[in-house]
C-alpha cells in the first residue's frame, strides 16, 4: 500500500543518513602517533631546567609528565608499561637521575571514549525521534482511521444515518471509507423515503377514514328518516336495517384505523405557500351538506401563507363541528387583523376569520380543554366523534404561522388567524 511504502522509504533514508554519520565520526576518530623528535626536544629542555636547578615538581607540571627518581619501586614502571606509556631515561649530563614517563595514550583513549560516546548519542536520539516519528505515523495513518470507522460503525449500527465519516487525505483506507459513506448516504435517502412514504399513507388514510365517515354517517341518517317513512313496511324495513347494519359496521372499522393512524398525524409536513385569500370563501361555498353557511361580508384580497389542504380541513372541521351540535345557521366573517407579538414583529398581519353559530356553546369548564386531543365535553355524549377535531385546527393553524381562538358570545364562535404574506 502507498502508507507503508512511503513509510518504509522514509525509514529506509533516515537509516542511511545515521549510517553514514556513523561512518564520518569513526573516520575522525584516531589514535594519534608519537612524535620522537617532539619527545627529545622536551627531553634535552629538561635537562636544561633540571641543570638550572629547577625543581623536578616545577618540569613534571611544565611538561605533563611523571619523573621517577631512582631508586624507584618497580611496579610503578611496571604499570606505566601497561598504559603503554612512552619511557626515556632522564640522565642529565650523563648522570642517570631516574626514568620520565609520559602517559599520553590514556588522554588520547579518554578522548576517544568521549567521541564514541557523543556518536552513540546522537545516534540514540535520532533514532528515538524517528520512533516517534514513525509512532505517530501509524497512528495517523492506520490505528486512527480504524478507531474513526469503529465509531462511524457504532453510530450506525444505533440508526444515526446523519454522522460523517471524517476524510482525510493520504488515507490508506481512502476508497474504503467513501464507499462507506456512499452506503451512509443510500441508506439514510432510502430511510427518508420510506419514512415520507410511510407518513404519507398514513395520512391519507386518516383522511380515507375521515372522508367516509360523513358519508356513512348520511347513510345512517338516510336510514333513520325511511324507517320513519316506511315504519308499516316490513320488507322496506328490514332492508333499511341491513342497510344501517351494514354502514355501523364500517363506521366501527374505520373508527379503529382512525385511532390507528391518529398518533402519527402530530408529525404531518406542511406544504406552505403564497395562496389567493379568495380560496377560502371557495372552502366555505363548497361545504352546502352542513346547511346554511352565510358569509355576512367578502374576505379581503390578498395573499395569504396556507397550506390548502390542511385549511380546507381546518374549515371543514370548525363548520362539521358547529353543523352537528349546533345546528343552526353558520355565520362567517372576514376581517383584516393586526397582533403585536415579541417573536416575530416584523410581520404580524393576519386575515381573522369569525365562523359563529346559534348553538347552545360550550361549557365554560371544557373551553380551556377543547384543543387537547381526545379531549370531549360532556355536553357532547351523546353525539358520536373522536375528540380530534379541533386539536387538528389548533394544530395546522400553528403549523401555517397563524392561530386559533375560540369562545362563547350567543353561541360558539371560533376565530381563526391566517397569516397574510
Amino acid at each position: 500500500m502507498k502508507v507503508i511504502r512511503n513509510i518504509t522509504f522514509a525509514y529506509t533514508i533516515v537509516m542511511g543518513i545515521i549510517l553514514a554519520m556513523i561512518f564520518s565520526q569513526v573516520d575522525k576518530v584516531s589514535l594519534e602517533r608519537r612524535d620522537v623528535t617532539y619527545y627529545n626536544d622536551q627531553l634535552y629542555q629538561m635537562y636544561e631546567m633540571y641543570q638550572s636547578d629547577v625543581s623536578v615538581d616545577e618540569i613534571e607540571k611544565k611538561y605533563n609528565c611523571n619523573i621517577l627518581i631512582a631508586p624507584y619501586a618497580a611496579s610503578e614502571l611496571f604499570q606505566a608499561y601497561q598504559n603503554s606509556a612512552l619511557i626515556m631515561d632522564f640522565s642529565p649530563g650523563d648522570e642517570y637521575i631516574g626514568k620520565i614517563i609520559w602517559d599520553d595514550k590514556a588522554d588520547s583513549l579518554n578522548s576517544y571514549k568521549n567521541t564514541f560516546l557523543s556518536i552513540m548519542l546522537i545516534v540514540w536520539g535520532v533514532m528515538f525521534l524517528v520512533g516517534y516519528l514513525f509512532i505517530f505515523l501509524i497512528y495517523r495513518k492506520m490505528i486512527r482511521p480504524v478507531r474513526e470507522m469503529s465509531v462511524y460503525s457504532s453510530e450506525i449500527a444505533k440508526g444515526n444515518l446523519d454522522v460523517q465519516l471524517p476524510m482525510h487525505k493520504q488515507n490508506m483506507f481512502g476508497n474504503f471509507v467513501e464507499s462507506f459513506d456512499l452506503m451512509r448516504e443510500e441508506i439514510r435517502a432510502s430511510h427518508e423515503r420510506e419514512m415520507a412514504a410511510d407518513k404519507a399513507n398514513k395520512e391519507l388514510v386518516a383522511e380515507l377514514s375521515h372522508d367516509i365517515n360523513t358519508p356513512v354517517a348520511t347513510i345512517q341518517a338516510a336510514c333513520e328518516v325511511m324507517s320513519i317513512k316506511y315504519k308499516d313496511n316490513e320488507d322496506v324495513l328490514e332492508k333499511v336495517s341491513a342497510i344501517s347494519q351494514k354502514a355501523e359496521t364500517i363506521k366501527q372499522i374505520m373508527d379503529n384505523v382512525f385511532q390507528a393512524t391518529m398518533e402519527e398525524l402530530d408529525k404531518l409536513e406542511m406544504h406552505i405557500s403564497d395562496e389567493s385569500s379568495e380560496l377560502i370563501e371557495g372552502y366555505f361555498q363548497s361545504l352546502k351538506n352542513y346547511g346554511d353557511i352565510i358569509l355576512d361580508n367578502h374576505i379581503p384580497r390578498c395573499l395569504i401563507r396556507i397550506d390548502r389542504l390542511r385549511m380546507e380541513q381546518v374549515i371543514d372541521n370548525v363548520v362539521g363541528n358547529s353543523h352537528k351540535y349546533a345546528g343552526t345557521d353558520i355565520h362567517v366573517s372576514f376581517d383584516e387583523y393586526d397582533r403585536l407579538t415579541e417573536i416575530d414583529a416584523e410581520n404580524n398581519r393576519f386575515i381573522k376569520i369569525t365562523i359563529r353559530d346559534k348553538g347552545p356553546g360550550v361549557e365554560d369548564k371544557d373551553l380551556p380543554l377543547i384543543f387537547e386531543k381526545y379531549y370531549r365535553g360532556n355536553n357532547v355524549k351523546d353525539k358520536k366523534g373522536y375528540g380530534i377535531g379541533m386539536h387538528l385546527v389548533r394544530m395546522y393553524m400553528e403549523k401555517q404561522g397563524g392561530g386559533v381562538e375560540c369562545y362563547n358570545d350567543n353561541g360558539f364562535v371560533v376565530e381563526l388567524l391566517v397569516r397574510k404574506t
